[in-house]
């Protein structure tokens, strides 16, 4: 049984390009479409995929590592929280949750009026792995731990996606698939903002430049030039500061200067956004239709909830606006909150580009230039907070890995499953 188990976590669930092809596989099957179209979308949606994420590794491992060092140093942890090995020392009990909640989610697309499935294939590991950590903290062990953590999953597999559906569609223009991601709680609230303050007929997409500066429509080149400015200031900061800007961001021992490096990793970020919303359109071309084929013979009338970068290519303005406008209010924030928590809080660049890039463009559609501003600079704010607060809810465990990934449902699910759980030990 567990060899089995292992295989359906590690092979499948824990391979997103596998599960996502699987089920493209199976949608197609289901259609009876020919042998030659079914292999070639299995395969375009593995490949797809692949695109989306080397374009992430690109964003994240290329480009903004360096930002996030520099903060880093900057602005250094006061203590050294716990980090427990929580993915290896509870792999099996992160595995019986995935499945469990996964199945669930299924039952309750066919039965019920919530008619989401949840294909974020990373999420499902990552969700089952926050709600763990949240249990051992609180001191649950065994049955309970497990019971709660996959009750937990499962409504926020189940909530989250129908939550986003409204919010998708108005960015969208259609109703084909919703978003199964972290980022619900930033993208709900920058999208109620946005109606409040906002108008949506002034997209930040319809931004009118200069003709001398019409290069600044491609947002490749937008968040280059950003991230290049950012690095010119994290530059001067360590310089000020007393730090070395070779030593922090390791090109001390090359033949490279700081000239190249700004240059290369601002690059990469043009780059990555390139390939990521490539592979974005590759995906949504093949696993929505395929999806169509699972959806008529299981679970009528349900949509994939899928990560968050699918609606990037829909407003590349807001989400640029809003990764920039949210790592100012979140850099604002924590410098007036310090010494509030448990543990000093470092800048989230993850976060402020996914998340609340992806809150931007929902709140763009919903309220236009000033709601995705607003949206982001609140919802930068929120982030703090989320993080700070869940600090006493992951302090044993995985504080530091939240440190960098937190800040959105992460933080706030967990501490609301920490609540419980504490209740539950007593």
């Amino acid at each position: 049984m567990k060899i089995v188990l292992d295989f359906i976590v590690n092979e499948i669930f824990g391979q997103g390009a596998i599960f996502l092809a699987l089920i493209a596989l199976i949608g197609l099957v289901l259609q009876k479409k020919p042998f030659s179209e079914i292999v070639r979308g299995t395969m375009m949606t593995a490949i797809g995929f692949f695109v989306l994420s080397a374009g992430t590794s690109l964003i994240t491992g290329n480009s903004i590592n360096g930002i996030s060092a520099a903060f880093n140093t900057l602005l250094p942890t006061s203590t050294s929280p716990a980090n427990v090995d929580i993915g290896t020392q509870y792999g099996t009990q992160i595995g019986i949750v995935m499945v469990l909640a996964f199945l669930i989610n299924i039952l309750v697309a066919r039965y019920t009026k919530w008619k989401s499935v949840f294909l974020t294939g990373h999420m499902l590991y990552w969700f089952p792995f926050v709600f763990i950590a949240a249990g051992v903290d609180a001191g649950l062990t065994g049955t309970k731990l497990v019971i709660l953590a996959a009750l937990f999953t499962a409504v926020y597999m189940i909530v989250s996606p129908n939550l986003m559906r409204p919010f998708v569609k108005q960015v969208t223009g259609d109703d084909s698939f919703t978003i199964g991601h972290p980022t619900t709680i930033l993208s709900v609230i920058s999208g109620l903002l946005g109606k409040v303050v906002g108008n949506k007929e002034q997209s930040t997409e319809k931004l009118n430049f200069p003709k001398s500066l019409g290069f600044l429509r491609e947002v490749s080149i937008t968040g280059s030039i950003v991230i290049a400015l950012t690095y010119i200031v994290m530059a001067v900061l360590l310089q000020v500061n007393g730090y070395s800007a070779a030593e922090v961001w390791g090109y001390a021992q090359g033949t490279t200067g700081i000239f190249t490096y700004i240059f290369t990793h601002a690059i990469y970020f043009g780059v990555g956004v390139t390939v990521l919303l490539q592979g974005v359109r590759m995906l949504i071309a093949e696993i929505v239709p395929a999806f169509k084929g699972i959806a008529d013979k299981f679970v009528p009338g349900a949509i994939p909830a899928l990560d968050c970068p699918v609606l990037f290519p829909y407003a590349p303005n807001a989400l640029i606006i809003g990764f920039m406008v949210s790592m100012v209010t979140s850099i604002i924030t924590i410098i007036l909150t310090a010494g509030m928590f448990p543990t000093v809080i470092i800048p989230l660049t993850f976060t402020c580009f996914f998340e609340i890039g992806t809150a931007a463009i929902i709140g763009n559609a919903t309220g236009g230039i000033r709601g995705c501003i607003i949206g982001s600079a609140v919802a930068g704010i929120l982030m703090v907070f989320l993080v700070g607060f869940g600090s006493y809810f992951f302090n044993n465990t995985i504080q530091s890995w939240m440190l960098v990934y937190g800040g959105q449902d992460f933080s706030l699910w967990g501490i609301l499953e920490g609540m419980v759980a504490r209740i539950i030990g007593g």
